[in-house]
């Protein structure tokens, strides 16, 4: 059976397909797997952030039609700041992140950011890059997610709501 070959760090961010093979590395950040995840929670010696794309109202639904946003399960007070993850962000989408960094920084000063979205996400890992661009300090990049957290038996996952500064 061969052996997958290594995934190198692009020099910009990845686009589609978001969800592929994603390197070991994040220049600048940390890299963790999911028992330093868990062990990192456990003492509240990080603040999660989740990359997850928000699920938008279907296209074409008729404007009578109730739409429920569907539940948005993640890891136990993680921050979800929707949308930051894409290769490129409209300006709403890297607001949302700058404001979502400032309110770690404000409300959690001195603790690492854990990035985090799914396995073999790109996500998490540009959201991770433009942190790190952006003088973030103590940076670090869970490329497990959600899959590796359940895996390790982390803590349940929770509902969480979307972050809107």
């Amino acid at each position: 059976m061969a052996r997958p070959q290594p995934v190198a760090e692009p020099d910009g961010y990845r686009g589609e397909p978001y969800r592929a093979p994603v390197p070991a590395t994040l220049a600048g950040a940390r890299v963790i797997d999911a028992s330093e995840a868990i062990r990192l929670h456990a003492a509240g010696a990080a603040v999660f952030l989740d990359i997850l794309p928000r699920k938008a109202r279907p296209e074409g639904l008729p404007a009578d039609t109730v739409w429920r946003e569907p539940r948005h399960e993640s890891i136990p007070g993680a921050l979800w700041l929707w949308n930051t993850g894409y290769q490129r962000l409209a300006p709403e989408e890297e607001a949302r992140l700058r404001a979502g960094l400032r309110q770690v920084r404000r409300d959690f000063p001195g603790l690492p950011v854990i990035f985090f979205c799914r396995s073999d996400c790109w996500m998490s890992w540009n959201a991770a890059k433009r942190a790190v661009e952006w003088g973030e300090l103590d940076v670090i990049w869970f490329p497990g997610g959600i899959e590796a957290w359940e895996e390790a038996d982390g803590p349940p996952l929770v509902t969480v709501t979307a972050f809107d500064p």
